[in-house]
């Protein structure tokens, strides 16, 4: 990584276009239909930290057998969320936060159900079958069928039509939600141009040059957002985090094996010398 930051150069769009095609060739192009539930999606997110996507889902399942709407997550005794997502890990934590979001999202959402200006929800449907959210009971949040509630009920529907800046800027105003977070939330659930930069995004970003070196989080989700193609923003994403999981590891990359070794600048960091990227010759 090189130590005269300011020496860095956004990529052009024709960079950005040989890498994603690159990765096209590796990886396809995922279909991930936006499920349209962005309480679920900050709760997946929470549950997701430092744990596989198999844990989180196992957690995030059994917090949904467990209780039959975020209203009763958001109520119920600390402990027994934290027992409900214990196989996600750090439960004790992640319980309080969840727990934190969604009494946010109840007090900034009125006793009369009011949402911010110049919003509105759209109706109601089912998850669409592929949807990221895992099938548990009542995954839209409402009281159990047959039983009233006297309260409204928990949503950010109206996230998919707003502004993008005004539902960005709600969302990191919600307890320990940040960038990624939100971003998340807005891509996975509504389809909207927003672009997650996790560990392995930011990490390949950085070595591939698409993303400066040691840049703060939120510049790298700025410079992510503006470099990706309109329409592009789950693919790059998507593509991106499975070469960082598959090959492009943080402590030891398998520079040999790398599909992008050709176009990466920072391969010789890393590549013994006299070895081969056997893998783009073909």
């Amino acid at each position: 990584m090189p130590s005269d930051l300011s020496a860095f150069k956004r990529p052009t769009r024709a960079r950005v276009a040989r890498v994603r095609d690159r990765l096209r060739e590796v990886y396809g192009i995922p279909s991930m239909r936006p499920h349209g539930d962005a309480i679920a999606e900050l709760v997946l997110t929470v549950l997701s930290q430092s744990t596989n996507d198999r844990n989180r889902d196992v957690a995030y399942l059994r917090l949904r057998e467990r209780f039959a709407s975020w209203e009763q997550v958001r109520d119920a005794p600390l402990g027994e969320v934290e027992e409900a997502i214990r196989p996600g890990g750090i439960s004790k934590v992640k319980s309080a936060r969840i727990q934190a979001i969604l009494r946010a999202i109840s007090e900034g959402q009125g006793e009369d159900g009011a949402l911010p200006p110049g919003s509105r929800v759209p109706e109601d449907g089912a998850l669409p079958p592929g949807s990221r959210v895992p099938r548990g009971r009542a995954p839209r949040g409402r009281a159990p069928r047959g039983q009233a509630s006297d309260e409204p009920e928990l949503s950010l529907a109206w996230l998919e039509h707003a502004p993008i800046e005004q539902a960005r800027d709600y969302l990191v105003s919600l307890p320990g939600v940040g960038r990624k977070t939100a971003a998340c939330v807005l891509l996975f659930a509504y389809g909207r141009r927003d672009v997650p930069v996790d560990t392995h995004v930011s990490r390949v970003g950085m070595r591939l040059r698409l993303l400066r070196p040691g840049a703060p989080f939120e510049e790298l989700h700025d410079s992510m957002l503006a470099l990706t193609p309109p329409g592009e923003e789950l693919e790059l994403h998507v593509n991106l985090l499975r070469h960082g999981r598959r090959t492009c590891h943080a402590r030891s990359p398998a520079c040999d094996e790398c599909a992008l070794a050709r176009m990466c600048p920072s391969r010789g960091e890393f590549q013994p010398r006299g070895s081969t990227a056997k893998a783009i010759t073909a």
